[in-house]
This record gives C-alpha cells, structure tokens and sequence, in this order.
C-alpha cells in the first residue's frame, strides 16, 4: 500500500521539478537535472523460469533455473556471478558463489542440487531436506569491471513490475502440504508495503481443505479495510499455491483493491513442514496494475 503514497510523493518531486527548471533553467546550472550527465549501471531481466523446484527424490541432478537478458539501456555486461543462500540473506558477504556465466544476449542461469552442496563444501544428503528454499542472487559483472547486486542497487528496481529485473529468484525443496498453518508468522519480503520486514502477522486455515487465509496480512487495517477474504489454494502433493479465486476484489485502501493471479511463472508454495508461505500476487488498485508483488511470510 504504501507504494501508491511513494508514486504521488515522486509525482509531485517530479512536477516541482519541471516548474523549476521553467522557471530558473535549473539544467544550466545544475547538472545533475540532466540524465545524458549522470553515469549508467547495469541490471538483468526475466526471461522465462525454468524451473523453481528441486526435487528431493533425486536431489543431486535435479535443476532449478531462469531466462535472463542483459539491460538493454545499461552498461554492456560481462558475466553474471550466481550466488546462493539457504534461507534469504541481504548480506552479499553470507552467500556462496555456485558459478560464473558469460553473458551473450538472452542466457540461461541454472544450479543442480550437487552445484548447490559444492559451493556450502557439503553433500546434498548433509546440505537439503523437504521444505527449505535457497535465495539465488545474480552478481553482474561489466565489461569496465564494476558490479551490481541488491545490495548496490535501489529496492524499487526489484518491486516496481515495469522494470522486469531478475536480479535474485528462489528455489525450493518440496514437501506435501498437510494443513496446520494457524498461527503467527514473521514477514521476510512485503512488496505491497502493507507491513515491514520482521513484522509479525496472523495466518488461518482453512476455509476448506488445502487452503490458508491471509486476511489478517493484506489489508493491513491501519491502510485498508478487508472486503473479503484473501484464500490461497495450496497444492497438498507439493505445496504449490495461488489464488482461490482470480481477480477478487478483496480491500478498500480509498479505491477498491483485488488481487489477481499472475500469467506467468511459479504464483508460489506453503510448505507445512517448515512452516513457509511465499506467494506471488498481482494487485490493482482501481483501475491501476501494480504489478506480481511477492509476499514471503516464515512461521515463529
């Protein structure tokens, strides 16, 4: 929600801006106002996914992966690093670099559950159990030798749908999905804004058999009012999870929100077993798209 208060405010910083520049041929004396005077960066995009599953099963050859094509306004790119955590991490110091990949037009990016234990210096048997995710985290490397990775770059690069930046995805070791997912729950990633991270947020099962009801987590009642229900299906052989039900108008934040299901790629898993909820939303406010927003919730 607060994303549509941070689109006025650059709405009205930018319209400040214009007049002043009017007025006072600020670009003359400033040149900062200029884009052609500031220097430029680099960032990789989405594809397609591959896949976002591995398969405890037959772990070691098992494949997660996806599509990425360089940036096609930025800074040429050299390679992409990919990085890894068990879990989500910020901190690029705490992942482990899985491989370097040349970067020619659109590449594939992908890790076997054997790539992924090598670079922990373990085995798959020691390193992997049903229901953990690993966060991927994409390093580019430009061909003048400077890097980009989120720990370098603006959050709303990530969030904002228009963008289409890949610069980290998840994977995830399924499990079944046996219901009991009542309880509290510590938000990890917000991309609504709804709530911060380390916030904590009720979720309930139900109303029917494999499914959980996040309510209590979007609206937010300090921005919204709750129309209806917000019910996610949930897979029970693998924990994947979607809307119940597609475009459901399901809040009222001054304009009446409802949340969609994404076109394309993985819309999210719940895994029982370790307590797990990341989903994939779209969300429109009125008649405004905002976009897939992820929302990754992990029980207390």
């Amino acid at each position: 929600m607060k994303k549509i208060f941070n689109k006025i405010l650059i709405a009205i910083a930018f319209t400040a801006l214009v007049s002043s520049c009017q007025k006072d041929d600020l670009a003359l004396n400033n040149p900062f106002v200029d884009v052609n005077n500031l220097g430029k960066g680099a960032y990789v995009t989405l594809n397609s996914s591959i896949n976002a599953n591995l398969n405890f099963a037959s772990i070691d050859g098992s494949s997660v992966g996806v599509k990425i094509d360089p940036y096609d306004n930025g800074v040429k790119i050299k390679e992409v690093k990919l990085y890894v955590f068990k879990g989500s991490s910020a901190d690029p110091k705490a992942w482990k670099l899985v491989k370097t990949v040349p970067m020619n037009g659109t590449t594939t990016i992908s890790a076997t559950g054997a790539e992924i234990a090598k670079a922990y210096g373990t085995t798959t048997a020691a390193l992997f159990a049903p229901g953990q995710f690993y966060t991927f985290y994409h390093q580019v490397v430009t061909e003048d030798g400077r890097t980009f990775d989120i720990s370098n770059t603006l959050g709303a690069l990530e969030s904002a749908a228009g963008y289409k930046a890949c610069m980290r995805w998840t994977a995830f070791v399924v499990c079944p999905f046996t219901g009991g997912m009542t309880g509290l729950y510590t938000v990890v990633q917000d991309d609504w804004a709804d709530w911060s991270a380390g916030d904590v947020v009720k979720v309930t099962d139900g109303p029917g058999a494999n499914q959980i009801n996040i309510s209590e987590v979007w609206p937010n009642p300090a921005y919204g009012d709750k129309l209806a229900d917000l019910i996610i299906n949930v897979d029970p052989a693998t924990g994947a999870a979607k809307l119940a039900t597609n475009n459901v108008i399901f809040a009222d934040y001054g304009q009446k929100t409802s949340a969609y299901i994404p076109s394309t790629g993985t819309n999210g898993y719940v895994f029982s077993c370790t307590g797990y909820i990341g989903l994939k939303i779209g969300l429109k406010y009125g008649s405004t798209d905002y976009g897939v927003n992820t929302l990754t919730l992990q029980r207390k």
